[in-house]
């Protein structure tokens, strides 16, 4: 074996797009190569439609096609000159940099309950009906409840819950000390991550069973 005949990614060109794979760069690189227009606007044709078969799941994207070119003219560095379906992307536009979607700008008072929580407890007290505010704040209790078991998968009484909620509003919501709020078993059937918390707390009687078993007096004789 000739050693100096291997080559390794190290000395090789940067995958521009690793999805697409080396060979496919290395087709979009020989395009370069081709003097004939026409005779290179027929291989881009045919390497977008490699492109397409080696990466199924991008059909089902909306302008598949459309996008498939663009990655061909990104992967040959905005070099190819072809008389494509598409007009080559611009460059700048790759390199801009994203608008700030807007989010994380907040920090809640009560970071742990989120700020859909937080919102519901102010548009609560908002509420004038007593009836209405009462539901609302049983609901809002609950969720405390289950945020509480799904974080921390322990038992909690129900008055620690409704002295939450009056702290978490400012005394603004309250419900009445034999309040019943929703079931610890409730939440925790519908928790896979508490069942499995609860299941590891269990012991486990067979192999309990048999240790005791291997150690008593009859067994040692």
């Amino acid at each position: 074996m000739n050693i100096e005949t291997l080559s390794y990614n190290t000395g090789r060109n940067h995958l521009v797009i690793q999805e697409y794979g080396r060979n496919i760069q290395n087709m979009i690189e020989h395009l370069l190569s081709i003097e004939d227009k026409t005779n290179r606007t027929q291989a881009a044709h045919f390497v977008v439609s490699v492109m397409a078969q080696m990466n199924p799941q991008v059909k089902e994207t909306e302008d598949y096609m459309h996008k498939l070119w663009d990655h061909m003219h990104i992967i040959a560095g905005y070099k190819l000159d072809v008389d494509g379906p598409y007009e080559m992307p611009s460059k700048e536009i790759q390199d801009k940099k994203p608008k700030h979607p807007g989010y994380g700008q907040k920090k809640p008072k009560y970071g742990h309950y989120g700020h859909y929580l937080i919102e519901m407890i102010e548009l609560a007290k908002k509420v004038e009906n007593e009836e209405e505010k009462k539901a609302m704040s049983l609901a809002i209790a609950n969720q405390l409840k289950k945020d509480y078991l799904n974080w921390n998968r322990d038992t909690v009484n129900d008055n620690i819950i409704l002295a939450e909620l009056e702290r978490v509003s400012n005394g603004a919501l309250t419900l009445a000390e034999d309040t019943r709020l929703i079931a610890q078993a409730e939440v925790v059937s519908k928790n896979p991550a508490a069942q499995s918390a609860a299941k590891k707390k269990k012991p486990n009687k067979k192999k309990e069973f048999a240790y005791k078993r291997s150690n008593s007096p009859r067994q040692q004789r």
